[in-house]
């Protein structure tokens, strides 16, 4: 994840959630991304991964890492 964005170039809306399977943003998140200042993108960013466990959504680069043996 860089730190200015957390799109990671998965951009499929979920219907159910209504957030990116990828990043976890709603389309209002990402329609107004350049907009945001630093400290409301940051805040958005921290709720990201709850926001993906909460609706039960395996973020993309957790579920590609290679299990410890």
């Amino acid at each position: 994840m860089s730190k200015e964005t957390p799109c990671i170039a998965v951009c499929i809306m979920d219907p159910r959630t209504s957030l990116c399977l990828g990043c976890g943003r709603t389309l209002p998140e990402i329609a107004r991304w350049h907009r945001m200042d630093t400290a409301e993108r940051h805040a958005v960013m921290a709720l990201l991964a709850g926001r993906m466990a909460d609706a039960g959504i395996a973020q993309p680069e957790l579920a590609a890492a290679p299990k410890p043996d």
